[in-house]
């Protein structure tokens, strides 16, 4: 477990068929410590989040449960995901607490909704901090650039593309991602670049 900016810890667990990182997040906030999208980890680092108290686990997509019910039963942190992706989240065997509304502020973090690769993936915006946090929306590879998952495994192609549209007018400058090599400066730029490859 590292520190990759200010108040944000990630993890990360390499996946041999991906051919890169997949990656949580922990973000120490006085209402209450928010883990994102938590992926395997040892049991060190298991303890670890114990330590830290936190209070809810937030789920980007229906593909991110990953390892939140060990967290959720180690820390207990609820766990929450929008509406949308919770019904086959909770088929995966996800044990879930709350639904994630887009618009919602938790602790210093705004949902956001894109749809698109399922149709309750979100993406949350620290607008204080220039800073975004995406589950499946985009992907940090190859490393220094972003790019979109294989069409097959996304839902709806071409509403994910208007999501990531969308997502350029927010105001940020890191952009911290579930799949990837994580890109800390200039990455409103790096997005704008990938949407430009978009048909249309």
């Amino acid at each position: 477990m590292q520190t990759i900016a200010r108040d944000i810890l990630t993890w990360s667990w390499f996946s041999q068929p991906h051919g890169y990182h997949f990656n949580g997040f922990l973000i120490s906030d006085r209402a209450g410590n928010l883990a994102i999208d938590p992926v395997e980890l040892t049991e060190q680092d298991l303890n670890e989040l114990a330590q830290r108290s936190i209070s809810r686990i937030l789920l980007t997509n229906r593909n991110h449960v990953r390892a939140a019910n060990r967290v959720r039963a180690s820390t207990g942190a609820r766990t929450a995901i929008h509406a949308g992706d919770a019904a086959y989240a909770r088929g995966q065997g996800a044990e879930l607490d709350d639904e994630l509304q887009v618009g919602d502020k938790i602790g210093p973090l705004t949902v956001i909704g894109v749809p698109g690769k399922s149709p309750g993936e979100v993406a949350f915006h620290w607008p204080e901090r220039r800073l975004l946090i995406v589950g499946d929306a985009v992907v940090g590879n190859p490393p220094g650039r972003l790019s979109l998952l294989r069409e097959k495994v996304l839902d709806d192609p071409l509403k994910l593309r208007e999501s990531v549209r969308q997502l350029v007018s927010l105001d940020f400058d890191t952009l911290l991602v579930g799949d990837g090599e994580c890109v800390l400066n200039d990455a409103r730029q790096r997005l704008r670049e990938l949407v430009d490859t978009f048909p249309g």
